[in-house]
């Protein structure tokens, strides 16, 4: 099939760029330029500039990094960690309560952040040395931080969630709220692998035997009081229609800087250094956002994504081994690509495949999520691994990854749950949009 050869030229020309250490957005976007030239018309190298201006220039894409300068000021200030800690108190009894403690401040700070790596270095950064310390194993105290931290990209808000959103032209609205309910049986079922491992081998997660008082119950509940008022405002005037995800955006934004501030937690240049990553967190998705539209231009005009949906939708089996193949497809390129090169790539040539067989955009969307949460702790390049690395040095990427792949199983059961109950993603969306 000449789409097939087609796309597989694409694959094999990113891979010989990436191997010369060429960034993921500057190499899709030296292919689509000499794509367009080469297969197109050196002419049409002017009309995929103006499809990259236009689409950048969408006011819908002002709400990425007022997203993300709301997840770095709470990371920054310290009011994520303090998530950790009334999580970790309050669930300090179950069995591997630290680490379910760990997960669930995890699913707590995702709703003001929407940054994977940002998720798993805030709660990482005090959760893993909090678990060695009470003599949890470090496979599991780093597995379930890195696992955890996945959470941060499926709870909205969510930065892929906006990007894939951009790229198909779907309610970003409607994801966010499609990435709730899933998100939180993510948690669950990340919960329940803790709960199993340490029923297994009590060796790994020592009971902890001593008590905690009333008032320091109170005390922690209350420093992570603002985080979570926050973060309830933010999805319930979205599920309210109160405000749109881009009025979401301004409000968590301010509310998170005057929260810092009317705490305290401002000083040391919190504030430049969270405008300056904010500021280098969107460059690279602006940039990433243009390559994948100068290789989808490219690719369109080649009649890939259309013959790809054409050829799929046309064969003799069930639409549901379809939605098989295309996940083990995520699943391989995820242990090679970071998480929004996967999107930049594989939505576009599969999102007329995904319509074709009758499912719903949003739907898929919260699938490709699930995929890129397991792309971010499977190795080589599991980018949770290695922010836990980062901020936590002492840690081996061996123990990381050891740990962090037995999460890939309740993963890919929450996909398996979703293709059999769509409406865990779609009923929320059904009763807004």
């Amino acid at each position: 099939m000449e789409a097939l050869l087609w796309f597989s030229a694409f694959i094999g020309a990113l891979v010989f760029l990436l191997a010369l250490r060429i960034p993921v957005a500057v190499s899709m976007g030296l292919i689509g330029i000499l794509g367009t030239a080469i297969f197109v018309s050196p002419r049409a190298v002017v009309q995929i500039a103006n499809i990259a201006y236009s689409q950048t220039w969408s006011f819908v894409l002002v709400i990425v990094p007022l997203f993300v300068l709301m997840g770095e000021v709470i990371a920054l200030s310290g009011l994520g960690a303090s998530l950790f800690k009334a999580a970790a108190i309050w669930l300090r009894r179950l069995p591997g309560g630290l680490a379910i403690g760990t997960i669930a401040a995890s699913a707590g700070f995702a709703s003001v952040c929407g940054s994977s790596p940002i998720t798993a270095a805030t709660i990482g950064a005090m959760a893993v040395p909090e678990m060695t310390k009470h003599g949890y194993a470090r496979s599991l105290a780093a597995g379930a931080t890195a696992a955890g931290g996945t959470l941060g990209i499926l709870i909205p808000p969510s930065v892929p969630m906006i990007l894939y959103g951009v790229i198909t032209e779907t309610s970003i609205g409607g994801l966010f709220l499609g990435g709730i309910l899933p998100g939180l049986m993510m948690a669950a079922l990340l919960s329940a692998t803790v709960i199993i491992q340490v029923t297994m081998n009590k060796s790994i997660a020592p009971s902890i035997t001593h008590r905690v008082s009333f008032t320091e119950r109170m005390k922690t509940s209350a420093e992570a009081l603002p985080t979570v008022l926050i973060a309830v405002m933010i999805i319930g005037s979205l599920y309210a229609g109160i405000a749109s995800p881009s009025e979401t955006g301004a409000f968590g934004a301010a509310a998170a800087v005057l929260v810092a501030f009317a705490l305290g937690r401002l000083k040391g240049g919190v504030l430049p250094l969270a405008l300056q990553k904010t500021v280098r967190t969107t460059g690279m998705f602006m940039l990433l956002l243009i390559g994948g539209l100068f290789s989808s231009f490219v690719l369109t005009r080649l009649g890939v994504p259309q013959d790809v949906s054409n050829y799929l939708t046309g064969l003799d089996v069930p639409p549901w081994v379809i939605i098989v193949m295309i996940n083990v497809l995520l699943l391989i390129m995820g242990m090679f690509l970071d998480p929004l090169s996967i999107l930049v790539i594989v939505v576009p040539i599969f999102l007329d495949t995904i319509v074709g067989l009758g499912y719903d955009p949003i739907w898929f969307g919260v699938i490709v999520t699930i995929q890129i949460e397991i792309a971010a702790i499977t190795p080589p390049v599991g980018l949770n691994l290695f922010v836990l690395r980062t901020v936590v040095p002492d840690l081996s990427i061996v123990d990381t990854a050891r740990g962090a792949i037995i999460f890939v199983l309740p993963m890919l059961l929450g996909i398996i749950l979703l293709m059999l109950f769509p409406e865990i993603a779609l009923w929320l969306p059904s009763l807004r949009f």
